[in-house]
């Protein structure tokens, strides 16, 4: 099989800021599987958490490095291609985009949607909330509306952890909420808050509705998190602290539920033994994305009726998306009824 590199820059229509800092524009990489006239798309995506980074530049490398390696299989040796690719230890964005693109080529070299091949049921899919970075008061109640005014929001998710303290926090939720009093509310601290922040958090906004907390505590201080769920009357997901499903079993006594993203767990393929897994320990389970276009979100869109909850909004922010897929209605993020991921190219490729 053939396999094609490349690079593509979107730009963010509203900035997004975490506890870790703005991203305003990110440089992705699509990789092409072709075989038999058959391309399978895929995507990578950089992200850090911590100190643990992969970047455009590391995921390429890789990327670049593996192909020579690969180009000797067919795509429908998936197997021995994860093997392969969990030996050179390539990056988990990387490996995603190759997993990504083999599904795609294999859904449509037998003319099927991926869901349709895993016999999922598009009407189990769930509303995806949609981001409130963390801003001022003022500025969090200007991007709700933006999003009421862009589409038919059923979920809100506001991140917090904000260098200037819980107080800051407060506020900035308060401001939300008074701006969309009809619309559930989820927060994520992006490992933002110390232990007694979270636990004070967790009190204050279960008072205020909130339906759970993602990722109060930094990434390596999951021993604290006993602590919490101790004192939390708030259910705990964890995002950052959770990348495969070998680390699910170790957090599954301390926390409710784990957020699942394409580029932290290496593709589809290692997606659904997460779900497996997390439904094995009682662990209810969400998407989410990075700086994703539509063709990864889609991708996660095809798993979709597997998870109880979605955060897959990250395109919907893109103003030169190249791709599109997955439609939203009601609220939902649904693919469609093309062969594989059931992703196009937009009228902003190039």
């Amino acid at each position: 099989m053939k396999i094609q590199v490349s690079q593509f820059t979107v730009n963010k229509r509203f900035p997004l800021t975490i506890s870790r800092g703005t991203t305003t524009q990110t440089t992705n990489i699509s990789v092409k599987i072709i075989e038999n006239d058959i391309e399978g798309w895929g995507e990578a995506s950089p992200f850090g958490v911590g100190n643990h980074r992969q970047t455009t530049e590391m995921i390429t490398d890789a990327l670049q490095k593996i192909t020579p390696v690969l180009e000797s299989y067919n795509p429908w040796q998936r197997q021995e291609i994860e093997t392969i690719l969990t030996q050179y230890q390539i990056p988990s964005a990387a490996k995603a985009a190759i997993d990504m693109a083999l599904y795609d080529w294999m859904g449509k070299s037998v003319n099927l949607p991926l869901w349709k091949m895993w016999g999922l049921n598009l009407n189990k899919i769930v509303p995806t909330s949609v981001t409130i970075g963390i801003n001022s008061p003022e500025g969090a109640a200007t991007r709700t509306k933006d999003w009421l005014e862009y589409m038919d929001v059923k979920l809100l998710k506001v991140k917090l952890g904000a260098k200037e303290g819980i107080e800051a926090d407060r506020k900035m939720l308060l401001a939300v909420k008074e701006t969309a009093p009809e619309i559930d509310l989820f927060v994520d601290a992006n490992g933002g808050w110390s232990l007694a922040d979270a636990i004070s958090m967790s009190l204050w906004l279960a008072d205020l509705g909130i339906k759970y907390i993602e990722q109060p505590l930094p990434r390596g201080e999951e021993n604290k998190l006993a602590t919490l769920k101790e004192h939390s009357p708030l259910p705990i997901f964890v995002d950052e602290s959770c990348f495969t499903s070998v680390d699910i079993p170790p957090l599954a006594d301390y926390v409710d539920g784990i957020n699942i993203k394409l580029m932290k767990s290496g593709g589809l393929s290692e997606a659904w033994r997460m779900v497996n897994t997390a439904k094995a320990h009682n662990l209810q389970v969400m998407f989410g994305c990075y700086s994703d276009s539509s063709l990864a979100n889609t991708a996660a869109s095809q798993l979709a009726p597997l998870a109880d909850y979605l955060d897959l909004d990250s395109h919907l922010n893109l103003i030169d998306d190249p791709f599109v897929g997955a439609s939203v209605e009601k609220g939902r993020i649904l693919p469609n009824n093309l062969p594989g991921l059931g992703v196009q190219y937009s009228a902003f490729a190039t």
